[in-house]
């Protein structure tokens, strides 16, 4: 189970308020007191997905299914900084997910750290392209 606090939404609902999907996202997250999982399992019904309520690695899944676009370069150095509208945006306009599952999907996985989350696709061009990076 991860849980975000109350800080952690209120510095996403100041760079997301122009965004009603995000901001709808958030009451959700604020409804489940900070439960990640619940809110995104009670938003893809809303947006009309089955997700398998008894997995709780239903949304890690789901990230992990978005760490290439999440870890690009480009949002990787925005994320760090504490910037997240940019890959909200991104992120909802892809046929990967509904749009409404885009900032819990990108809360969950900045929960592992940034670094971590993206070390899977480090490793991966690492592996293949040596010391250069991607």
């Amino acid at each position: 189970m991860t849980i975000v606090t109350s800080q952690e939404i209120a510095r996403f609902r100041s760079q997301l308020s122009h965004n009603p999907e995000a901001m709808q996202a958030l009451d959700a997250i604020e409804d489940c007191e900070g439960d990640l999982e619940d809110a995104a399992i009670a938003l893809a019904i809303r947006a009309g997905q089955q997700p398998q309520s008894d997995n709780a690695r239903w949304l890690d899944d789901l990230a992990k299914k978005c760490r290439a676009v999440i870890c690009k370069p480009e949002f990787r150095q925005e994320l760090l900084n504490g910037s997240y509208s940019q890959v909200i945006e991104y992120l909802a306009g892809t046929p990967l997910l509904p749009a409404i599952l885009a900032t819990p999907v990108l809360m969950s996985a900045l929960s592992q750290g940034v670094t971590n989350f993206c070390e899977p696709i480090d490793a991966h061009f690492e592996q293949v392209y040596g010391d250069r990076s991607p």
